[in-house]
């Protein structure tokens, strides 16, 4: 009888990253344009609580108010929404570059693959642990020389994302909080241009995100396309299995 086929664990196998990675970018860009709705709707509350306060809301259109108010409202259930359906695809995204560097080089992954998606769960923990594991999967992304030799990408994108958008997300939950307690006039006022400074933040982040998010798919790419892994070690996967569809 021939000999029974070798067992290939999944993460044996290259899988593509860049139809997920084009959705990802499509919904970052959109995160950037709620946030930008959400800084203008700030502003326009703002404006209308300031002219109040000019004169001891003598001449106070609570019409307004309530409009300027439902509008802010609104612009923040939308970026609520879009914010967790644009974590949900990044994880998957990130997960499958996650498992893709697993077969590149494990021995620069500094956690098992199923941290790609649990780490981002795991409170105070996923403000480093996704970083760490990004860290690895850029690592053994950028070896792209034929030769074997390293080859060191400077990621000054991802540590700019990830250093934006830690403090977004920070300065967001602190914003709000101060939002929902203020009661004052000045106070409401105070915690809005905070939530606008953090909305300002996540804006840049995003602009990263996305930049980071092309340029470790295309390092993937280049890496898939030396069809040896991990490198110097022959016999494993090459370029055919990085266009199939899954």
């Amino acid at each position: 009888m021939p000999p029974a086929p070798a067992f290939c664990a999944p993460q044996q196998y290259l899988r593509s990253p860049e139809g997920l990675a084009k959705a990802v970018v499509v919904l970052l860009a959109v995160v950037a344009a709620a946030d930008l709705l959400a800084v203008a709707a700030g502003l326009n509350s703002r404006r209308v609580i300031a002219a109040g306060l000019e004169n001891d809301f003598a001449t106070y259109d609570e019409a307004e108010a309530t409009l300027a108010d439902n509008l802010y409202g609104s612009a923040g259930a939308l970026q609520s929404l879009v914010s967790l359906a644009t974590a949900v695809v990044f994880i998957i995204w990130f997960r499958r570059v996650r498992l893709n560097a697993e077969v590149f080089d494990p021995s620069m992954q500094p956690m098992r693959p199923g941290w790609a998606v649990g780490a981002w769960f795991v409170p105070i923990a996923n403000l480093v642990l996704p970083r760490r594991i990004a860290g690895g999967i850029w690592t053994a992304s950028a070896q792209t020389n034929t030769d074997g030799s390293w080859r060191t990408v400077p990621a000054t994108v991802m540590n700019l994302w990830w250093g934006f958008w830690i403090i977004s997300l920070v300065g967001s939950q602190y914003a709000s909080r101060r939002y929902w307690a203020a009661e004052q006039p000045q106070e409401i006022l105070d915690s809005a241009a905070l939530l606008m400074a953090s909305d300002a933040f996540d804006i840049v982040a995003a602009v990263f995100a996305i930049l980071f998010v092309r340029k470790l798919t295309r390092m993937q790419g280049e890496r898939a396309a030396l069809g040896v892994y991990p490198l110097g070690v022959p016999g494993m996967p090459g370029r055919a299995d990085w266009g199939r569809a899954h």
